[in-house]
């Protein structure tokens, strides 16, 4: 697994993994991934195949939450997160 921070290094590494053919499979979430998510890692997973790149975004947009919906309260658990992208 790779962790990325930055959109320059995504471009990189995303334009490498293209270069030699590999399936490239996103996964957008806002974090603390459920089993939803799980599930659509796996199928990115076996849609990318062995040679293939899945990223899964972590980002919670501070523009999806309204004026009286709390941004602050949204659950996040960087740790588990990481633990369950590399299963």
């Amino acid at each position: 697994m790779k962790e990325i921070k930055s959109v320059e290094t995504l471009k990189e590494f995303l334009g490498t993994a293209k270069k030699r053919g590999a399936v490239v499979g996103l996964v957008p979430t806002m974090g603390y991934l459920h089993d939803g998510h799980i599930s659509l890692i796996r199928a990115a997973k076996k849609h990318a195949g062995k040679n293939g790149v899945v990223v899964v975004s972590i980002y919670v947009n501070p523009l999806q939450f309204g004026p009286n919906e709390d941004f602050k309260k949204y659950p996040r658990d960087l740790k588990r997160d990481r633990r369950i992208c590399m299963d």
